[in-house]
């Protein structure tokens, strides 16, 4: 066999799950004798050898599952963040039910999240990783592709392709439901403030804008990029207010941004949602507490997480499910969009 032998060729070899060959090469009790002298003669005839990362992680999580996660944002600002939040809250009720643990890692850029991801799968401390933030021609794909690590990215097929399993939202569909009840609450000029332009969802959501918004003859949207924090939403919100062709109605990529909105609404002298309606994706608590309540695209961010992470053991144990579709985001409407006054 070439390549790195791992916990899953021994299973595979004696016909048993990866738990049973980490408590047999562990010497924990679990296992029957014959089972256990099984696995060690597989692991033997595939010469698997343990490292001192390996035996240290097995030490905490008998099971040996250890599932990555590295993030490429700003810890300051991950913090901020609602999604996150519930997205790892989500993965982490499949790991207790499995006994497995996650390993958090943040880092400044994808070129180091890969040397990270290099690095845990070459010493043995992960089972596999979840992938976020996904861009257009993604360099982690084929890196982890040509690991052999077991992935699932969290994002759309066509950013991953065929050698990454993904769970996704359908963000084109969401984006249209969302233009379409603003258009049947007579609003014509909609904008939009966004997340990091680089990010494949940000242009599946913005190209999803312009096109439905020329179908149902609306004027050309405008769309501002952001680092989806509450002052670049601030910000990206008073430019758009400022304009000439003030919109009557703006979505946003997250709740912080669309909160900041309304501030800056207040600022400038509007009411909402008779001079402006708002709309925030990913529903949190946020969007209930301000006044007025936001409406929003309320997605389950954590049964969004906790099926990244069955899916990702479905890869581990060999079992690599096709993509995988979240149940879309669905419009809530709140006291923060109605028709329009002018």
């Amino acid at each position: 066999m070439s390549g790195r032998v791992t916990i899953r060729d021994v299973a595979a070899r004696a016909g048993v799950s990866p738990g049973a060959v980490s408590l047999a090469l562990n010497d924990r009790p679990g296992v029957s004798a014959p089972t256990r002298h099984r696995i060690r003669a597989a692991a033997a005839e595939l010469g698997w050898v343990p490292n001192q990362a390996a035996r240290s992680l097995a030490a905490l999580h008998p099971d040996g599952e250890t599932v990555g996660l590295v993030i490429a944002r700003p810890a300051h600002q991950l913090g901020l963040e609602p999604f996150y939040m519930e997205f790892i809250s989500g993965i982490e009720t499949v790991l207790e039910e499995r006994s497995a643990t996650l390993l958090l890692r943040l880092v400044r850029d994808r070129e180091q999240e890969i040397a990270v991801h290099r690095t845990w799968w070459r010493t043995r401390r992960v089972s596999g990783a979840v992938l976020v933030d996904l861009t257009e021609d993604d360099p982690r794909i084929p890196a982890v592709a040509a690991l052999g690590m077991p992935a699932v990215a969290a994002g759309h097929p066509a950013l991953a392709g065929p050698a990454v399993a993904t769970v996704w939202t359908d963000d084109s569909a969401a984006v249209e439901d969302a233009v379409r009840y603003l258009a049947m609450l007579g609003h014509r000029r909609i904008a939009r403030v966004g997340g990091d332009p680089d990010l494949g969802h940000t242009s599946i959501r913005a190209r999803a804008l312009e096109a439905v918004a020329a179908q149902l003859g609306l004027e050309p949207p405008r769309s501002l990029t952001t680092d989806f924090s509450g002052r670049a939403g601030a910000r990206a919100t008073r430019m758009l207010l400022s304009s000439a062709e003030r919109p009557t109605a703006i979505v946003y990529d997250n709740d912080i941004m669309a909160v900041a909105g309304i501030a800056v609404a207040a600022e400038l002298g509007l009411q909402v949602p008779a001079d402006l309606s708002l709309i925030a994706w990913d529903d949190s608590q946020l969007c209930r507490l301000t006044h007025p309540p936001l409406s929003a695209m309320s997605h389950d961010v954590h049964g969004y997480g906790a099926q990244v992470a069955r899916t990702l053991f479905d890869v581990i144990e060999h079992r690599r499910p096709p993509t995988s579709p979240a149940p879309t985001p669905v419009l809530v409407p709140r006291g923060s969009s109605g028709p329009p006054t002018r």
